[in-house]
């Protein structure tokens, strides 16, 4: 058997270290060869969200980096092997990165999978799927989130056996080896770990006072021009006319810059009101997002503040169902937990991409009346200290394009777009075939 690892620990991680080793034993023993790809020592941009590994040039990132080296990897290995702590339930933002690349190893068309939108497959042959995560101490809800994120990826990536396991950093080294040992015996003899369900996490019922300052982070590499930004500016002019201040950051051109990274810190820690708005990647946040999210949770472990502070969360996705943000989103309540905000609920929002596309919600007319009509509710229950009511959660989700009206239409953009630049008869090669 052919593994690939991607490892997306530190290089000071003692657990990744003690994980990494008792993988070398189990190749020995079983005969399986490895190649192991340590994330931290690979050169790999952020995904620009900008579809071209789809339309311009089909099945291969537009970014010629290190990305296009392990996607290859992937669609020659017979397991695909995560190796990462579990951040907020999820990837860490180093691991992140490179997931949010395989978008290249798949087919921009659609397909359904037991009543979802998902897409087709690329090539003929997929890897299984192995992601083993570690916490620094156990979180139940956490480990939940973690194995629900594997479940929806080995979907999404047409992994036949799939296994999610989950250590915790005290257990001993003969517990760990155990642990490693019995999954990849899981993996050879195609027992999938079973779904599970992630943990809600219940917006708070009691009101605070009102805002007084608000900060919209925008989590997509489009910025201004971006779904996410339109969705949060409408939310935000309404915050605004209410009388509360309010501030923008694009997290993608933040966060690689020292200087705008305290500058972010600083608008977080005066904010009593923060809403991230953000595009689903692969059933998550973006790498850069999830990076923010780490740098503010360790800025706030170090620093604790006193006085409540809100959180609330904006997903929009390019599949036509909703609830495909559902994994994002319970990271995001993951994240607040942890970092000490009060959760005061979220919207999701279906193919978003394709009726938005980052144009200003007015503009659009009796399109977005409802998006505006769960935006216009928001605000008004924010605005007075109060969470997302559950009113305009369901509104938001209602789909706006009967899903084959949609998929349809989606099936006939990427070949317009791809005929551009004359790739519509390429749109399914398969550039990484032997």
């Amino acid at each position: 058997m052919k593994v690939v690892i991607l490892d997306g620990s530190s290089p000071a991680d003692t657990t990744a270290e003690l994980v990494r080793n008792t993988l070398t034993a189990e190749w020995e023993t079983r005969g399986w060869s490895a190649e192991l790809f340590t994330l931290t020592e690979n050169t790999i941009g952020a995904c620009a969200g900008d579809f071209f590994c789809w339309f311009r040039f089909p099945g291969t990132c537009n970014v010629n980096d290190d990305n296009r080296l392990i996607a290859a990897a992937m669609v020659e290995a017979d397991l695909v092997l995560y190796l990462t702590p579990v951040t907020f339930g999820g990837y860490s933002s180093v691991l992140k990165q490179m997931v949010d690349h395989q978008i290249q190893n798949i087919s921009p068309f659609f397909t359904r999978v037991d009543g979802e939108s998902h897409h087709q497959k690329r090539y003929e042959h997929y890897a299984d799927f192995l992601a083993i995560g570690w916490q620094e101490e156990p979180d139940t809800e956490a480990a939940a989130v973690f194995r629900n994120l594997v479940h929806r990826n080995s979907i999404n990536f047409h992994a036949g056996t799939h296994v999610a396991g989950v250590l915790d950093a005290t257990q001993d080294e003969p517990v760990i080896h155990r642990l490693v040992s019995g999954w990849l015996d899981d993996v050879r003899d195609g027992r999938s770990s079973l779904p599970v369900t992630h943990p809600r996490i219940t917006p708070a019922a009691e009101p605070t006072a009102p805002p007084k300052n608000a900060l919209l982070l925008v989590g997509s590499p489009k910025t201004r021009k971006s779904t996410s930004a339109s969705l949060g500016d409408y939310l935000y002019e309404q915050l605004a006319g209410q009388g509360i201040t309010t501030e923008t950051i694009y997290i993608h051109t933040t966060i690689r810059s020292a200087k705008r990274r305290q500058a972010l810190l600083a608008a977080v820690d005066n904010a009593d009101l923060i809403t991230l708005a953000f595009p689903l990647y692969v059933d998550a946040l973006p790498g850069p997002v999830t990076e923010a999210l780490e740098l503010i949770a360790a800025h706030r472990q170090e620093q604790p503040l006193a006085g409540s502070q809100r959180l609330t969360a904006i997903a929009n996705c390019g599949f036509p169902e909703a609830e495909h943000n559902d994994q994002a989103l319970a990271i995001v309540g993951t994240f607040a937990r942890r970092s000490g905000f009060e959760w005061a609920g979220v919207l999701a929002l279906g193919g978003g991409q394709g009726l938005v596309q980052g144009r200003p919600l007015v503009e659009l007319g009796g399109r977005t009346a409802g998006i505006r009509q769960a935006l216009d509710l928001t605000a008004a229950a924010l605005s007075t200290g109060h969470s997302i009511p559950a009113e305009a959660a369901e509104q938001m989700a209602r789909p706006v394009i009967p899903h084959r009206l949609y998929t349809t239409m989606g099936s006939i953009g990427w070949r317009l777009q791809a005929r551009q630049y004359g790739m519509q008869k390429q749109l399914r090669r398969r550039p990484y075939a032997a």
